[in-house]
């Protein structure tokens, strides 16, 4: 009889070499769904957020591994002293999830508002760019890690009304190559994820500043949740270390990238 050749599972690794991740934006939306997936994978969580009582109330939920920490990505001084700003135990950060982002407004570009733009380019880049800058050294260093970073398919295929948030999420889909490109033949895996038509979530609801638009929106159609981007984010992280899932492209069966078309049910 041949010898069995024995695999662990993704949780007897995890029991072996525990893991923490930081995801940002967790206090709702994709952030607290892919913060509860990837506790019920054995994660710890460093829930970081700018509603500090929602972390609060998630922390209620999950139990010690989850630390709540109340985090601006927009804040420079604040993102720069995370690091050395976490407790003992925390301070070596495996995973990143790049999950806070936003968009504001839909209208054409000479009836959008500067503040506007300017909200999202920091939330969506700035932030992202320099919480990556200060969390990378120590993977590197360490020779193990993982980035995943929340992109959209508007990052790949404009439609009206996108103008600076599709730009945005283009920046973060080119920075996650790029970030690659530098981290090549080390064990630091960089992973985008790039969804399509989502609901379950705040997003269209900021970004038209209106519930009742906000449904309309999603009338008729039956989009990605936030528990599916959850379940990319852990089979992303569960690969084989020499394994990186570099880009992950979801839509729901109701939309396309012909224009991003949605069909609508009647």
């Amino acid at each position: 009889m041949a010898a069995r050749c024995f695999v662990p599972t993704f949780r007897e690794v995890l029991s072996v070499v525990p893991t923490t991740a930081l995801v940002t934006g967790a206090s709702a939306g994709f952030g607290a769904a892919i913060t509860r997936r990837l506790v019920a994978e054995g994660h710890r969580i460093i829930a970081a957020a700018r509603r500090l009582e929602r972390l609060e109330s998630l922390a209620a939920e999950l139990g010690p591994a989850l630390l709540p920490i109340a985090l601006d990505v927009t804040d420079r001084d604040a993102v720069l002293a995370l690091p050395g700003s976490l407790p003992a135990g925390w301070q070596e950060v495996d995973v990143l999830v790049n999950n806070a982002g936003l968009a504001l407004g839909a209208s054409p570009v000479w009836e959008t508002r500067i503040e506007d733009w300017e909200q999202m380019i920091a939330t969506n880049n700035t932030g992202l760019v320099r919480l990556t800058r200060v969390l990378v050294p120590g993977m590197r260093e360490r020779n193990r890690g993982h980035i995943i970073n929340l992109s959209s398919t508007a990052g790949s295929h404009p439609y009206p009304g996108s103008d600076i948030y599709g730009a945005s999420k283009a920046f973060v889909t080119l920075f996650s190559a790029n970030l690659r490109a530098d981290l090549i033949g080390t064990k630091v895996r960089v992973t985008n994820i790039e969804p399509g038509l989502c609901g379950g979530t705040e997003f269209s609801n900021v970004r038209l500043r209106s519930d009742e638009k906000a449904a309309a929106l999603y009338e008729g159609t039956e989009p990605i949740l936030p528990e599916d981007i959850a379940d990319a984010v852990a089979w992303a992280l569960a690969r084989p270390a020499h394994l990186d899932i570099t880009r992950i492209e979801m839509m729901p069966t109701c939309q396309a990238d012909a224009g991003l078309a949605v069909k609508r049910g009647r």
